[in-house]
Order: C-alpha cells, then structure tokens, then sequence
C-alpha cells in the first residue's frame, strides 16, 4: 500500500464517520474534534496498526513546520475576522493586561517549571517555555466557536480569548527569540539584546504589524470596490480570507518577517468596518475550511508523537516527569495570574469568568509550529548550541 492511496481513504473515512456523530461526540461527551483527530492518528500510526508512518515519505521535522505554518495563519486571520469592529482598539485595556504580564508570566512560570522537572539550565528552560508561552488559536476554538460555545460561554469572555489566541502566536516571537539568541554561544549579550531589538520587535514585529494594516485595508477596498460593479461571485467573495492569508504567508516568508502575526492584524484591518463580517455571518465556507484543516492536522501529529522519547535516561525525560510537569503547567501556567489581574482586566466581568478564561489556555499547534522554529534555527548553527537543547525541546513540547 501507498502512502498516496492509503492517506486520503482514511482521512476521508474519518471525516465522514466522525461527521454522523460530531454533535454527539462535542455536545454530550464533551471531547474536541482535535483530540478524536488525534487519538485516530495513533491508532493508525506507527506505535498502533501502522497504517501510515509519515516518516517514511516526508521530513517530518520541516513538513510540521510548514503544515503548523498555514493552518495558524488561516485560523488567525479567520479569527481577526471574526471579532466585532475595531475591538483590538476598544478593548486595548484588555489586550494589553492578556499579551503583557499574563503573558510574560506564563512564559516564566513554565520554564520554572520545566527547569525544576528536567535538570535544564533557566536558559534553556525560557526557550522551551517559549514554544507554550502562546494560546492556541485552533483549539481555542471548542470555546469561542459552535452552537456550545455560544449557548454556554459569554460573548465577552469568547471575544477576548479569541483575540488573545489570534495575536500571541505573533507575538511569541520575541519570547523565543530572546532565549535562542541568549543561547547561542556565538552572541555576546550586548549583541544577542541588539539583534532581539532591531531584527525581532522592528523587523518581525512592528514591520509585519505595518503590512497587515495595509493590506487589509487595500484587500478591503478592492472587495468592496469588485462588489459594487458586480465584478465577483459568491463562491469568490467567500473564498477571499482564504486566498488573502495564504498570499500573506508567501510573501512575508519571502522577506523573512512575521506573517503569522501579519495574518491576524490584516484580517482585523480587512473587518474594520464590520461589512464583510455581516456579509458572511450566515456562510460556514469558513468553519468547514477550518475543520478539514484542523482534522487533517491533528490526524497527522497523532501518527508522528515521538513516543520513544518520552523515556530517555540521557534526556533526564520520563513519563513520571512529564505528567507532574504537565498537570503543574496547567494549575499554574495562566489560572493564577488571570485570577489575580481580574479587576485590571475590563472583558472579564466577575472572578467566575476570570477563572474561565484563566483554565482556558490551549498548547497545540503554535507550539509545535515554535518547536520546529527553533529546531530549524539551531540546525543552522549547531555548534552555537548545547546538543540537550536540540533533543529534548520536540519531546517535551509535544507531550504538553
């Protein structure tokens, strides 16, 4: 059997056999499609029935990257869209207490963690913490987006984790950054502080922010512009986001800038004014676009769960150990700190749903997607970094 043949009949065959039982499974088991996704890819995979191995026909390492890349840019800029006029703008008290100190907080309070658990220096330990520092965007929809979510989650409370997960997959690039450029025994400090300055936060940061401004407003003029004369159809008006955010990812990877951040910016500026929001509220176009891709990836990470490594005496890694990490990150990762910021933070309207909002703060494909950031930035330079910093960070990221 071939993977060409193989791959689409079962991909296909769990897209239509969890489709007769989706309301079922999310509705009353209460189980995300990420995680069903998941668990059938192990099932499949090597370490089950070994019907696909994705190792066999790809490089795992750089088709993760690629495939994380795209998925997250087509789920922030779906989420710019969604979010009421101007909102970023609005709710910039909100914004900024959930993308400056809750964020920094559960990006210290993990490496402290993983530096307690694996015998890591707080060096290293910052640049795994990294990669989980972000919410994710694509499981942060089982709470902002259905017919559960909307019946069960305050709309406030699904707006400003919404607008959270869209824009800190950008903004984990400093993070990171900081800790792979301290890392690299190559930098002096004062020169690793100068390249996080002007390459990450002017280059990446404030340059991609630039573009997305301009590019949504542009593709927003033109769409309104094509509608007006009657130049374009249904089928293209709908597909339009899509097409936006896949040309975004192009052209800021041709520059070498931030275009997952670019994404989500250029998707709220192409919504300013709410029109194409309103125009495409009753089309699902995009949610089933979303839940193929998000399926088709989690089907994916199942089959590729680097299980071997979970146990490794040379890593210090064992399964004991992750779990105390994992169940430690998710008490102490974000809870505390939203609970505690409560009354500086104006979307959150009582404690209840500060403790909401604060247990919600999925690890998933932004952090795969910041693994294999790093791992393609040490490959580059492997003889700047500690070989522990390059096996042990897919391991760990991927069991969190």
């Amino acid at each position: 059997m071939t993977a060409s043949k193989v791959v689409p009949a079962l991909l296909g065959g769990f897209i239509c056999i969890y489709g007769l039982v989706s309301g079922f499974v999310k509705e009353r088991l209460f189980l995300s499609e990420a995680l069903v996704a998941m668990l059938f890819g192990i099932v499949i995979g090597p370490q089950a029935i070994n019907l696909v191995d994705p190792r066999d026909f790809v490089d795992t390492g750089k088709f993760t990257l690629e495939f994380a890349r795209y998925v997250i840019a087509i789920q922030v800029m779906a989420a710019g869209i969604t979010l009421p006029h101007r909102y970023m703008v609005r709710k910039w008290r909100t914004m900024s207490v959930l993308l400056g100190p809750v964020m920094i907080v559960m990006w210290l309070v993990t490496a402290g963690i993983i530096h307690l658990m694996f015998d890591l220096s707080f060096k290293q330990s910052l640049l795994i913490a990294s990669c989980a520092a972000p919410t994710d965007p694509i499981l942060a929809n089982s709470v902002v987006k259905g017919r559960y979510a909307e019946a069960n989650v305050p709309k406030n409370v699904r707006d400003a984790l919404s607008a959270e997960s869209g824009i800190n997959d950008g903004l984990g690039l400093p993070f990171l950054y900081f800790a792979l450029y301290l890392l690299n025994e190559g930098f002096s400090t004062g020169h690793a502080m100068g390249r996080w300055f002007y390459w990450i936060w002017c280059y990446n940061i404030l340059l991609s922010i630039v573009i997305g401004v301009v590019v949504g407003y542009v593709a927003r003029k033109l769409l309104r512009l094509a509608e007006a004369y009657d130049l374009i159809d249904k089928e293209s008006f709908l597909a339009f986001s899509i097409g936006l955010a896949v040309f975004l990812v192009g052209c800021l990877q041709l520059i070498r800038s931030d275009d997952v951040l670019c994404c989500f910016i250029a998707g709220h500026s192409f919504t300013w004014d709410d029109w194409f929001r309103e125009e495409t509220k009753d089309a699902h176009f995009q949610e089933v676009l979303d839940g193929l891709i998000n399926v088709s990836f989690f089907i994916y990470f199942g089959t590729i769960i680097p299980w071997h490594q979970f146990n490794n005496v040379a890593l210090v890694i064992a399964p004991w150990r992750l779990i105390v990490a994992a169940i430690m990150v998710l008490l102490l990762r974000r809870l505390p700190v939203v609970v505690l910021l409560t009354r500086i933070t104006p979307a959150f309207r009582n404690y209840r749903q500060s403790i909401f909002a604060g247990w919600f703060g999925p690890i998933g494909v932004g952090a795969l997607f910041f693994a294999e950031i790093v791992m393609e930035e040490i490959e580059h330079e492997p003889e700047h970094f500690h070989i522990r910093s390059r096996e042990i960070i897919v391991p760990i990221i991927s069991f969190l």
